[in-house]
């Protein structure tokens, strides 16, 4: 499993309802994507108490051919031609979970990034953070949740998709969910990723 995700930043007076109407007219041409898990079409919006208005889809790939195709076709190119060419995060995905809300829609999403400090073990990081996970996932109004490693920048990334507008106020960056693309997400599995 990998974890993708890319941020357009857009100007404070930007009319949110442009993102708003290109999800609902161009989401679902990702809902049967080969290779991917899942793809949550996320927004935060200054009117709504964010920080800045901003357009955040997270991906989560079962295969890297699946990612690959998306990154070097059509899909990403408009992205590309509509606001220019944005920095990609990439994660490898340790775990991923569904929550007891899994039958529900997702309406918000949380990420929360930790570093890894320099005097802690990668390895022992790691079996913390997806003990951890296991135990948060289950949590009330959970629908699904992923965990994933940058090791360029020794970060651990949590991302968790929510039933409701309630996701605890402490798990990080809140993001609104205006479509879930899920043609993988039953083989996403779970547990500790390996290689």
């Amino acid at each position: 499993m990998h974890a993708m995700q890319y941020e357009i930043t857009l100007p404070a007076d930007y009319d949110m309802g442009i993102i708003r109407e290109r999800v609902a007219t161009r989401g679902h041409l990702l809902d049967d994507f080969p290779g991917l898990g899942l793809k949550a079409y996320l927004v935060r919006e200054r009117e709504a108490g964010a920080p800045v208005n901003q357009y955040a889809p997270f991906y989560l790939w079962g295969t890297p051919e699946g990612m690959n195709s998306f990154l070097w076709g059509p899909g990403f190119q408009g992205i590309v031609r509509d606001f220019g060419r944005p920095v990609v995060q990439h994660w490898t995905g340790l775990a991923y979970a569904e929550g007891p809300a899994a039958t529900s829609a997702p309406g918000t999403a949380t990420r929360r990034r930790t570093p890894i400090g320099e005097a802690v073990p990668p390895g022992e990081a790691v079996t913390d953070a997806v003990a951890r996970h296991a135990r948060e996932a289950r949590r009330h109004g959970v629908v699904a949740s992923a965990l994933a490693v940058d090791p360029r920048h020794w970060e651990l990334l949590a991302f968790t998709l929510w039933a409701d507008e309630e996701a605890p106020t402490d798990e990080g960056e809140r993001f609104r969910v205006l479509h879930l693309s899920a043609p993988g997400r039953q083989e996403l599995g779970a547990g500790r990723r390996q290689g």
